[in-house]
């Protein structure tokens, strides 16, 4: 953009920021934690403390949620961004339609046919190692931020932590705006909102999981450590969706259905938000005989995948999520290639998706298929943890929840 077109952007996105909601405007979305909490549903099924299984039991939960989460975001990894016309007529021409497994790579010709890389195409098939990815980023900064600064820790702390460990262009969207305002001294929630238009975007949500992790058998902990995280980058459904997987994953391994967990997560945020009504609205679907596909129909007849607002939106890619959850029934692959067949942020959702599913079911039901790619092995770009053992993140995972919950 020239300066003259930068110069009146910014003053839009100002402008707009101090609009007024419009008289009778039927969502309440309040992104301060008291309010949040003020506006949760106190209705149905109350889903508050359990007490934790046996360290046996608790490990292979753990191992499942971020053997799973790796393996979702491998699936993921090499289509996103791809568009669902392309990614099904590819699957379809390949024989490998519905999806079952990581997505093999047909010749280059045939890959750019549907607008497909196939040096990406093989990336599951040549790391040996859950390659770099922003979505597994996340999940071990929120591990490097509970050792650093303990269960007190602040947004503030948050903030320090990104400045001092994740280079900058390791971040997109909210998280790189809310990186710059940060490294600018303005300090959250402010640095959520300053010149940020991506503030709802799916950015928080991908960064939900180690607070599940650490907060396994509290809900409403894990809702509190997210909202201290989301708050820095993000407000309104884009706090709600971090919000939302997060006390899921902290009641994933006591229940047994999908719905429950979905349910329980929703307990965390605001009843008359924009996300609580489109989740609700898919645990009504659910009750019907309709089938997945006209599931992914529905989601794209409502969102758009060309309009890169709709594609990274909280709200789109978290329906995603929980039609997955939902329609996958628990089986992992089914889950996650639901996740990722459906398009839109493809490897935000496979690595969700497979991350509560992987709580849920544990690392030994998980296929060996998904699992043995990975090779134990994880490489960031955080300065503290360049490459590490999911096994041994795993373990120390059991460390950080055991210090928490006494």
């Amino acid at each position: 953009m020239e300066p003259e077109e930068i110069k009146k952007a910014t003053l839009l996105l100002q402008k707009s920021q101090q609009l007024p909601v419009r008289r009778g405007y039927k969502y309440f979305e309040p992104s301060e934690l008291k309010s949040i909490k003020k506006c949760r549903p106190n209705t149905g099924k109350q889903y508050t403390k359990y007490k934790l299984p046996g360290q046996k039991a608790m490990k292979d939960k753990v191992l499942g949620a971020w053997l799973g989460r790796c393996a979702g975001c491998l699936l993921g990894k090499p289509v996103e961004g791809v568009k669902s016309s392309n990614l099904w007529h590819y699957l379809e021409a390949t024989g490998q339609a519905p999806l079952k497994g990581y997505i093999k790579p047909a010749t280059e010709k045939v890959a750019s046919k549907y607008n497909m890389k196939h040096s990406r195409l093989m990336v599951p098939f040549t790391a040996r190692c859950m390659p770099v990815d922003d979505d597994t980023n996340y999940t071990v900064t929120g591990f490097g931020i509970l050792k650093t600064y303990g269960s007190q820790f602040t947004p503030e702390n948050v903030g320090k932590y990104w400045l001092s460990n994740i280079p900058f262009l390791s971040t997109c969207t909210a998280e790189r705006v809310a990186y710059r305002n940060m490294a600018c001294g303005i300090k959250p929630p402010e640095s959520a909102v300053y010149l940020n238009p991506y503030r709802e975007w799916i950015g928080a949500q991908i960064r939900a999981d180690f607070w599940g992790y650490a907060s396994v058998g509290n809900p409403e902990l894990a809702a509190e450590f997210a909202w201290r995280d989301a708050c820095i980058s993000h407000i309104k459904n884009g706090i709600y969706g971090e919000m939302w997987v997060s006390a899921m994953l902290a009641v994933a391994p006591f229940l047994d259905e999908p719905s429950e967990v979905i349910k329980a997560g929703l307990q965390q945020i605001p009843a008359r938000s924009r996300l609580a009504e489109a989740i609700n609205r898919l645990l009504d679907l659910h009750k019907t005989n309709m089938k997945y596909t006209e599931v992914m129909a529905d989601i794209h007849k409502r969102w758009d995948e060309y309009n890169p607002h709709h594609w990274c939106h909280t709200i789109s890619n978290a329906e995603i999520v929980a039609s997955a959850l939902l329609w996958g029934e628990l089986d992992f692959t089914k889950s996650i290639c639901y996740a990722v067949e459906a398009c839109f942020d493809t490897d935000c959702n496979g690595a969700t998706v497979g991350s509560i599913v992987g709580m849920m079911i544990g690392a030994q039901n998980i296929p060996s298929k998904w699992t043995k790619p990975l090779n134990d092995t994880l490489l960031t770009t955080l300065i503290p943890y360049p490459k590490v053992s999911i096994s041994k993140l795993a373990e120390e995972t059991l460390s950080i929840q055991r210090t928490i919950s006494s």
